[in-house]
């Protein structure tokens, strides 16, 4: 008797029509947020239904987004794609700076009071500068020297070897806080200028930067991402200990964080290698325990479908809603596993994430995706029906057929 052997099933990766799936989903989501586009200039957070609330106005986080993606659009030949993004670099040249004192509002001035000088925030500013100047954008290589020179002597710390956090708005406070979102979204950052500016030194700093927040102290955590410090970098374990759903600054660890910096992790690897650097063995190694521990912590640990927001530092859930953006970044670092070591392991979790976004978080009778839902999967109320962000989603669906270095910028091109 003749017996077949199973084979693994061939990689979605490798699927033209899987491909094709992306391509799609990346154009009707470049689609939707065209919606966000300001007449009075830059770009605010849509309504479910992709509607700009009446009072709304530009949103520096989201113009930022906007100039890159966009400008990744003009890359791969997205008709229009090229005006939005230059229409994010006048906002972000124009009514997003402070012309006074330099550096970047949180939001157009005439709709809000916050006046502090955020690293976050900035490094938006630099990637959507970076991925507009590298599509030659009007204006953005412009923009890219200007944030690039605020960033260096303002936030990025030689002696610290990691970025602060936020200033007052005239430069003379800086505030006693160290956040790890900053410092990894200053990773992707730094990823970004080595390529785009071929400057190296760019990769020594978010080498740095992994070593301190995930070398020394995630993988003494089991590879829970302790996110605040105090300015002199001990750790604030208990910061927000009340509000374990901010958005921004949750109390606890945020799997999906724990996902993003493991994907950031393997671009650092292939970045350093490409260029003749020995990478240091933990640096995969840790990207892999983060990976485990991130689903281990997050994936229906609550018991009901999905990605947990935030843990307490056993492990139990603290925040209970979906994000749209947890499930995008999970999935892109699947994929960025499976390039890397081919195992089964990381294509059951390719497919099994976009199972999930494909009928979860894809609207596909309003358009976009849905951003925040509670752990029933419905719109959650307490953060209402928006679709403020198109960075991550549409990050998903490029990521994955890319290789993990050169940079996304250099490398959407061959698409």
């Amino acid at each position: 008797m003749n017996h077949k052997i199973a084979q693994q099933p061939r990689r979605w990766l490798d699927s033209a029509l899987h491909h094709h799936w992306l391509t799609r989903e990346g154009l009707a989501l470049l689609d939707f947020h065209r919606q966000a586009r300001l007449a009075s200039g830059g770009f605010a957070a849509l309504d479910g239904n992709g509607r700009i609330p009446a009072d709304a106005g530009a949103d520096t986080l989201i113009t930022g987004r906007m100039a890159h993606s966009y400008a990744l659009a003009a890359l791969q030949g997205v008709p229009g794609a090229a005006a939005l993004a230059e229409h994010a670099i006048r906002a972000l040249r124009g009514v997003l700076r402070d012309e006074r004192h330099g550096g970047w509002f949180a939001a157009d001035p005439a709709v809000t009071e916050d006046r502090t000088k955020q690293c976050y925030l900035h490094h938006f500013v630099a990637l959507g500068a970076a991925t507009a100047a590298h599509a030659v954008i009007p204006g953005a290589a412009a923009l890219l020297d200007e944030v690039v020179e605020v960033i260096e002597t303002r936030f990025w710390s030689a002696h610290e070897q990691a970025f602060v956090e936020r200033y007052s708005q005239d430069w003379s406070e800086l505030s006693d806080y160290r956040g790890g979102n900053s410092n990894m979204h200053g990773v992707e950052l730094c990823l970004a200028l080595a390529d785009v500016r071929d400057e190296l030194a760019w990769l020594d700093r978010a080498l740095a930067i992994v070593e301190r927040l995930i070398h020394r102290h995630a993988a003494a955590r089991d590879y829970r991402i302790l996110e605040h410090f105090h300015g002199d970098w001990s750790e604030w374990p208990d910061y927000n200990v009340d509000r374990p759903d901010d958005g921004f600054y949750p109390y606890g660890a945020t799997p999906g964080h724990g996902f993003e910096w493991s994907r950031l992790m393997l671009h650092l690897e292939a970045a350093l290698e490409s260029r003749g650097r020995a990478a240091p063995p933990w640096l995969f190694a840790d990207a892999a325990e983060l990976f485990d521990a991130s689903l281990r912590d997050g994936w229906a640990s609550d018991g009901a479908s999905g990605l947990a927001y935030t843990v307490d530092w056993q492990g139990r859930p603290n925040s209970r809603r979906r994000r749209h953006w947890t499930h995008a970044e999970a999935l892109t670092a699947a994929a960025a596993f499976l390039r890397r070591t081919n195992e089964a392991h990381y294509e059951r979790w390719y497919r099994q994430l976009w199972d999930f976004i494909a009928t979860t978080f894809i609207d596909r009778a309003r358009g976009g995706w849905q951003q925040e839902l509670d752990s029933q999967l419905a719109i959650d109320p307490a953060e209402s029906d928006v679709k403020p962000d198109l960075y991550h989603a549409y990050q998903a669906t490029l990521l994955p057929r890319l290789p993990l270095t050169p940079n996304l910028a250099l490398a959407v091109e061959g698409l």
